[in-house]
């Protein structure tokens, strides 16, 4: 399958990815990071899937999600009749559950279904029995209960049953996941908890205050952001996969299953602009227990509980997404100096303030250990926001959020009260300005450039005007939005930098996509620029690369015509929002 094949399921802790044909080819239980027991996504179905659907394995002729929920319904038109399988991750008490609905719509239909549990990421094939007319898959600490409303045949290390559906009738499969040596979970009515899931998320999304255009796009990104959410914690993952290729058949495969403070931040701008701010509290109250300690200490990312150790290793046994080597868990760049956090999370935490989040005494007093460590360091290279694995540079795009991290403290000063060295901090952040002017701009071509001394331009420089560096009518950002438009489009869509063989930026081999974050940053620009008509047809453009459900990948690759890269994306459906609002 495709990647736009899939959609989307979860209970706020963890997620499943489900084909189109009614196959689920990853989940991660139970949590976004734990081994997957579905595995199928990047490897073979040998390595765990579950698939449910009409005999014969055709695709479903149409899927949407229940009105504003994170229930997938997906129809299948058969010669002999219609059938409905509803999908959904109910809201956890204790243990996590998946359950698959199938409804019988009009005639008869048979259905037929096939089970493969594996453990930790496909490897392990669990020792499987039968209890009470239900199936228990043990593998180490892991174990699985089946509920089938239907007898399943073992074979081949997988579990079949064909049965037939008839108008009006439901037949309720129920997948629970429990520690192996605790006792068998209770079992959930699976009705019961489909009515209370659909109340949930009715719940929260009619807490949005957005009353814009576009508003399908927008509420369906927020669901998806807030799905991405860890909610015992707060935390909020960049995506819930590992691995799937940001170049077809390439190298560049990464685990986005942790909590970048940079996506964390973007993510909560735009729950806080939609009147989220109870997800503002609670990523904030993550935010200080996982960055407690000497600010020199702070990482980029960290674990769904604010673990820091990530160690990135490969999983041979798995082929990869249509054979994209190698399978990467865990994340190298968690090591990695990238300055641009700093101003991304005092620039979070100061719209928090604005939007009305109440004060923290122990917040401000980290924000201004976290300054100290800016004003200490704001002039080294670093790994920047696109977290190069070459060499250290000075991104201009990193030294704009240092002067973004003293701006914001600046403005909490001045407007909220607090107290700090005002002075010194302003001192500092003019001569980040100053410098970045001098250093990172190119007067010959009237452009900044993606690092001191460098000719490349980037897309990360769009933001400049976004985030108040410079006016958006100021010479120097319409040079620098020109130069990106001219160097970085491709089929009308933003890459991040020049990918080429002989260039060395990131250090890796092969080309990638159109990066959308930045594709969405350039309609939001444009609507600053009063270029309101280009920037709803290219805004326009990029909803139609949204998958039927609504969902968008991490890249588009016009070479292809395809979504690329690990699914569903925080950091697209994030200025997927900024953007509706900027056009609004």
């Amino acid at each position: 399958m495709r990647i736009e094949d899939y959609a989307l399921i979860g209970d706020m802790q963890s997620a499943a990815l489900v084909a189109r044909d009614g196959s689920i080819d990853w989940l991660c239980l139970p949590r976004f990071d734990s081994p997957a027991c579905f595995a199928a996504l990047l490897g073979k179905e040998s390595n765990g899937h579950w698939w449910l659907g009409p005999t014969g394995r055709p695709a479903a002729d149409r899927r949407r999600y229940r009105g504003e929920t994170l229930i997938l319904e997906s129809e299948y038109d058969t010669p002999t009749g219609t059938v409905r399988v509803i999908d959904f991750m109910p809201p956890r008490d204790r243990n996590p559950d998946v359950v698959r609905i199938v409804e019988g719509v009009s005639g008869t239909v048979e259905m037929s279904t096939q089970i493969r549990i594996r453990f930790d990421y496909g490897r392990i094939v669990p020792w499987v029995r039968r209890s009470d007319g239900h199936l228990q898959a043990i593998g180490g600490p892991d174990s699985i209960w089946l509920h089938s409303p239907v007898p399943l045949k073992g074979g081949d290390y997988a579990h079949r049953a064909t049965f037939h559906v008839k108008e009006g009738e439901r037949h309720a499969f129920v997948f629970t996941w429990h520690p192996s040596h605790q006792p068998m979970p209770r079992l959930i009515s699976a009705d019961e908890h489909l009515t209370q899931t659909e109340e949930l998320w009715g719940e929260w999304v009619s807490q949005c205050t957005y009353k814009g255009p576009w508003r399908d796009a927008v509420i369906r990104s927020l669901i998806t952001l807030k799905a991405l959410t860890y909610d015992p914690t707060g935390g909020i993952v960049a995506a819930p996969t590992t691995s799937l290729p940001e170049d077809l058949g390439g190298v560049r495969n990464w685990d986005y299953r942790y909590c970048w403070l940079r996506d964390a931040t973007m993510t909560l701008d735009a729950l806080i602009g939609s009147g989220y701010l109870d997800e503002a509290a609670s990523w904030r109250a993550w935010l200080l227990r996982a960055i407690a300690g000497r600010p020199q200490d702070l990482q980029i990312m960290y674990g769904v509980a604010g673990e820091r150790r990530l160690p990135e290793m490969e999983l041979g046994w798995l082929d990869g997404y249509e054979d994209s080597r190698p399978v990467r868990i865990g994340n190298g760049a968690v090591n990695q100096l990238q300055l641009d956090v700093y101003g991304e999370v005092l620039n979070c935490l100061y719209h928090s303030r604005t939007s009305g989040l109440a004060p923290s005494d122990r917040a401000w007093s980290i924000q201004r250990e976290l300054l100290d460590y800016v004003e200490e360091h704001w002039d080294e290279p670093d790994e920047g926001l696109w977290e190069v694995r070459g060499p250290r540079r000075h991104f201009t795009h990193s030294k704009v959020m240092c002067w973004v991290a003293m701006d914001r403290a600046i403005k909490q000063v001045e407007n909220f009260g607090r107290t700090g060295p005002v002075e010194r901090w302003r001192e500092v952040r003019q001569r980040i300005h100053d410098e970045i002017c001098s250093k990172g701009y190119d007067p010959v071509r009237n452009t900044f450039t993606q690092s001191y001394g460098s000719v490349e331009v980037d897309a990360s420089l769009l933001l400049l005007p976004v985030v108040g560096f410079l006016p958006v009518d100021d010479p120097r950002v319409s040079g620098t939005v020109s130069a990106i438009e001219r160097e970085l489009l491709t089929d009308g869509f933003v890459l991040r930098y020049p990918v080429a063989a002989d260039n060395d930026i990131d250090g890796l081999p092969g080309g990638e996509g159109a990066f959308l974050a930045c594709s969405f940053w350039l309609v939001e620009v444009m609507a600053m620029q009063g270029r309101t008509e280009e920037a709803r047809e290219l805004f326009e453009r990029l909803l139609t690369l949204r998958n039927d459900v609504g969902l968008l990948a991490e890249e588009y690759d016009p070479r292809y015509g395809r979504l690329v890269g690990n699914f569903p994306q925080a950091f697209s459906h994030v200025p997927l929002v900024h953007a509706a609002r900027a056009l609004s």
